[in-house]
């Protein structure tokens, strides 16, 4: 099945890391989410990784909403050029207003933030709390080692392949969205070997 995305989270670094294949990778995803006309959901920053694919969706006429949170905006990192800008409480509460914001979530590369999102948003789906596909642009093999931590997690049966997979680990933008696009939620548990699960 091919669904519509209207609107896509980004999670990506506020540093820009040590190459340019990121900026440029960045940038082309912020052109095709306005090329898609698919609203950027996004942490509301001007910093790193996440102010490069804001400034590339605006550019190319594209719908922002940043979510950013009162310690940040104080500090005067928010982004100011968005079509829109919500300013939450806590991280807490911006991540929960930015899934509620968005039909599917990608990761970029970045840190601890960026997988701390990743990996909540994938949980959510995973527990059924919501049926909402995830994945990552594996920029110059930027996330092959989650890719082999998420098949060790398998091989260990701490995980099942179906949750394995529901993570999409992409190439490129194109590619993803495609896949964020025909993805379809697992219809099992999590549980592994265990009675009454």
């Amino acid at each position: 099945m091919n669904t519509k995305l209207k609107s896509i989270a980004i999670f990506c670094g506020s540093n820009f890391g040590t190459r340019p294949i990121y900026r440029e990778a960045a940038i082309s995803l912020g052109q095709l989410l306005a090329r898609e006309e698919i609203t950027l959901i996004y942490g509301g920053t001007q910093t790193g990784l996440m102010g490069v694919v804001a400034d590339a969706a605006l550019d190319a006429g594209g719908k922002i909403i940043g979510v950013i949170y009162q310690g940040l905006h104080a500090r005067g990192q928010s982004h100011p050029g968005l079509s829109s800008l919500e300013i939450a409480e806590d991280r807490r509460q911006r991540r929960a207003r930015m899934i509620e914001l968005s039909d599917a979530f990608i990761a970029l590369p970045g840190g601890l933030g960026t997988l701390e999102e990743l990996f909540e948003v994938a949980t959510l789906t995973q527990i059924g709390d919501h049926s909402k596909p995830c994945g990552v642009l594996n920029i110059d093999g930027f996330y092959d080692p989650l890719a082999d931590q998420l098949h060790r997690a398998v091989a260990e049966e701490f995980m099942k392949p179906e949750h394995r997979d529901m993570i999409l680990i992409k190439p490129t933008a194109q590619s993803l969205i495609e896949g964020l696009s025909t993805w379809q939620p697992p219809v099992i548990t999590k549980w592994i070997n265990q009675p009454k699960a």
